[in-house]
Formats: C-alpha cells, structure tokens, sequence
C-alpha cells in the first residue's frame, strides 16, 4: 500500500499535499483499492467555498458511489478535468494525475488536524 510521507490524509481516505495557501486533494491508494474500478469521477463544486467535511463531489466505481468530502475549507481552484475522459487515473495513479481537486486555504490551522502518512497507516491497519 503507498502512503507518502509527504502527504497528509483523512479518516475519509483522501490526501492532501500543501503548496504555500493552496492544496492539492485527491483519494488514497487505500480508498481507490476499496472502491475497484473507478468508472466516473463527478466534482461540480469548482469555484464554490466549501468547508471542511462539506461533500465536494463523488465518485463512481463498478459497484459503489462515495462521496468526497473536504478534508479542509477553502475555495475550489481547479477540478482535474483529466478524470472526465479518464476517470480510471484515479486507479492508476492516485497520488498524481489522479489528482481530483486544487484549492485555496481558507485556515491553515486546519492542516493540523490531518493525519500524517504514520497516523494513516495505522487508521487503515497497516
């Protein structure tokens, strides 16, 4: 199972690697393990401020829908437009262009409250 260090992670299962005020966020290899084949990513919230535990989208694998949740708030950026045509990067690269969502933090405080790659591995019993 990857778990970068450099990331830090939600009881959710997503990831989300801080670059000055923004943040990158995407599933981890855990979550897209456990949802199977990703068939269709749905994020309509681009440009919208969301708060942290606010759903921000969804995806769709063969057998499930799961939402996606905010592990921070702020104001959504940029949505990979990339998982339209091909949503299954998600599967194949979770940690990079399977990326789902850009945002601009609105508290950085709340970085604090994530869990670090250590935390997360122990979360999901590795």
């Amino acid at each position: 199972m990857n778990i970068p260090a450099d990331l830090k992670y939600t009881k959710d299962h997503e990831w989300v690697k801080v670059d000055g005020d923004m943040a990158i966020i995407g599933v981890t290899d855990f979550a897209q393990s456990e949802l199977g084949d990703i068939v269709y990513v749905e994020i309509e919230t681009e440009g919208e401020d969301l708060d942290a535990e606010e759903v921000f989208g969804s995806v769709e694998a063969v057998k499930t829908v799961s939402d996606l949740f905010m592990p921070v708030s702020g104001s959504i950026e940029e949505v990979n437009e990339g998982l339209e045509d091909n949503p299954d990067l998600v599967n194949s690269d979770p940690y990079g262009e399977g990326w789902m969502i850009k945002v601009k933090l609105s508290d950085m405080s709340e970085i604090e409250n994530l869990m670090d790659a250590e935390a997360y591995k122990a979360e999901i019993g590795g």
